[in-house]
């Protein structure tokens, strides 16, 4: 895939987004949080400790009990013992308190039969009527007694209630019985040495009495012959030999192994709500452009041009970077390029235009840096420059007017030389940057053999770099990513097209160490005379949207009238213009 004019595709929508990069990315981010992975894992640790220290005096004895239901014939085969059986009921039976009471009785335990069977566990394995009792004690006899206690008190107290159910109903048939059998014995009586014929309405009421009296008897019988054992234990509960805890080998290893998924999930965690750009795939996604190179971290008190460029591995990085340009068919066309920083200081982004001249120079191009820092202009001071004759086409109209009053040639040593317009103080940097003459210095690279090279401000700092995107080919951004966050990317790369540009790529710094140095005649120290070193005014983004090059024409007319409405109903975007053209106070 390719871009409109024939460059590569934008980082969004190239192998940088596919999920493997992307885990592999996130992944090596994650890393970057090596504290709180380590915290994590020391929580972990911290837990696997515990675990192995509460358990380690712990031990379970276990009894199993299997239950039955009472029954008259327990060899009768149309009996389904698990449809008159109820386990969970049975469960709930075996931890009640009555259970509890009744074996605390039997052990001589004087305290609270809830603190009795707090260490009870009863179990019912699947597909089964067994009750599993496990009883758990920091002494090992003591748990063997305890669970062997709660089982024999589980299986008195349901053959009690068993036998108190079976007495119940024996008593009730009884009371039905007596009378019958009464009535029975009185109507005997009265029919004896009677004739059959004479009273044969008697001998039939007296038959149904010795009917409803055997059926009682029977039903009483059988009650009487009914078998109430509630269960059978089939495993007694002896004193385990070893503790119930994993021990501390296993218990340190899991709290390890969740440790390292805590300390990712916290890293990860960190890294969804880190608003950074912590890596290349981060700022390439975010401008959709790619990473063009990256550059080590420097000190602020290096000069802006490499030196001995024949053997410095900084220089053969700009090489790089220049020869990706050369080869990008959006910048090759016109070899015009402007170079800002986000945010901070420029001088980053000012030593990477200059090294970038130089590059190009040494392919025997000739190379033109247009310094567009009007408020404080520092380019000339950094370089070895001499003053050039001027163009022809400053010789009619103002010679003392930036950009055309003064051109300048930069020694670069074995790379060549490049030609310089530094910047100038101004009475209005607006006009001054939509100049005609500006205009004339970018179209210098309507020759083949030249590349133009414009330095502006830091853009969330000052619309001066929006006000020259639509007259340059591209756009490179200049960044530390751990200096600017992903969603100020992303509003950079709107306002940039935004305003009728392009970003060609992105170069990645590491920012500067702070170095002392003795100042030299005329030059400033690292906070002045970087170019755009001021403080941060990101507020002016939005409002530098409004404003830049999209609301003036191609050759840089003046603002719309929408601009002009919300600059006077925002004051912040009324400052923000002012910000562009203040006056020269001087």
């Amino acid at each position: 895939m390719t871009h409109p004019h024939g460059g590569p595709a934008a980082a969004g929508t190239g192998p940088a987004d596919d999920e493997p990069d992307l885990l592999r990315d996130q992944f090596r981010q994650l890393l970057r949080y090596p504290r709180l992975m380590a915290g994590g894992v020391l929580l972990g640790l911290l837990g696997g400790a515990w675990l192995g220290y509460s358990t380690s005096d712990t031990y379970v004895a276990t009894s199993d009990v299997v239950l039955r239901v009472p029954t008259e014939d327990p060899f009768n085969p149309t009996i389904a013992v698990e449809k008159t059986l109820d386990m969970n009921t049975e469960r709930q039976a075996a931890t009640s308190r009555r259970t509890a009471g009744r074996a605390a009785d039997e052990l001589g335990y004087e305290g609270d039969p809830a603190g009795f069977v707090s260490g009870l566990q009863v179990t019912n394995p699947p597909k089964s009527q067994v009750l599993r009792f496990s009883y758990t004690d920091d002494d090992p006899a003591e748990s063997a007694r305890r669970a062997n206690a709660l089982v024999a008190a589980y299986l008195a107290d349901r053959r009690e209630q068993t036998e108190q159910t079976r007495d119940t109903m024996i008593k009730g048939l009884q009371a039905q019985l007596d009378p019958v059998a009464k009535q029975h014995d009185e109507l005997a009586e009265q029919l004896e040495g009677r004739a059959e014929s004479d009273a044969e309405a008697d001998y039939t009421v007296k038959a149904n009495l010795l009917n409803r009296i055997t059926e009682l008897s029977n039903r009483i019988s059988k009650l009487k012959a009914l078998d109430v054992t509630p269960g059978k234990v089939i495993r007694t509960a002896t004193p385990p030999t070893s503790s119930d805890g994993p021990g501390w080998a296993l218990s340190l290893g899991l709290g390890g192994a969740v440790g390292i998924a805590l300390g990712l999930l916290i890293a990860w965690v960190r890294l969804v709500f880190d608003p950074a750009a912590r890596s290349e795939g981060d700022v390439a996604r975010a401008l959709r452009a790619p990473v063009l190179g990256s550059l080590p971290r420097t000190r602020d008190t290096d000069p802006l041009l490499t030196e001995d460029r024949e053997e410095s591995p900084l220089a053969e990085e700009y090489r790089s970077i220049a020869y990706r340009l050369a080869y990008d068919q959006r910048f090759a066309d016109r070899r015009r390029l402007l170079v800002a920083a986000p945010r901070g200081s420029s001088r980053t982004a000012a030593a990477v235009a200059v090294n970038l001249a130089a590059s190009f120079a040494e392919t025997g191009k000739r190379v033109l840096i247009v310094e567009a820092e009007l408020r404080r202009p520092s380019l000339e001071n950094q370089l070895r420059a001499r003053e050039v004759s001027r163009p022809a086409w400053t010789q009619d109209g103002e010679t003392d007017a930036w950009p055309g009053g003064r051109r300048l040639t930069v020694d670069a040593g074995e790379s060549g030389s490049f030609e310089l317009v530094p910047g100038a103080r101004v009475r209005n940097v607006a006009r001054a940057l939509t100049s005609p003459e500006m205009s004339r210095l970018v179209e210098e690279a309507d020759d083949p053999g030249v590349t133009v090279i414009v330095l502006t401000p830091p853009v969330f700092a000052y619309a001066d770099a929006l006000a020259l995107v639509d007259r340059v080919d591209g756009v490179l951004v200049v960044c530390d990513p751990r200096g600017v966050h992903r969603s100020q990317l992303a509003r950079l790369r709107d306002l940039i097209t935004g305003a009728g540009g392009t970003v060609l790529g992105t170069v990645m710094h590491r920012g500067q160490q702070s170095g002392g140095t003795r100042r030299g005649k005329g030059a400033r120290g690292p906070s002045r005379g970087a170019a755009g070193d001021r403080p941060d005014r990101d507020a002016a983004g939005p409002e530098a949207d409004g404003r830049g090059a999209g609301g003036r024409g191609a050759g840089g007319g003046a603002r719309t009238g929408a601009a002009d409405g919300a600059a006077h109903d925002d004051p912040a975007t009324t400052m923000a213009l002012r910000a562009v053209s203040p006056p020269d106070r001087r």
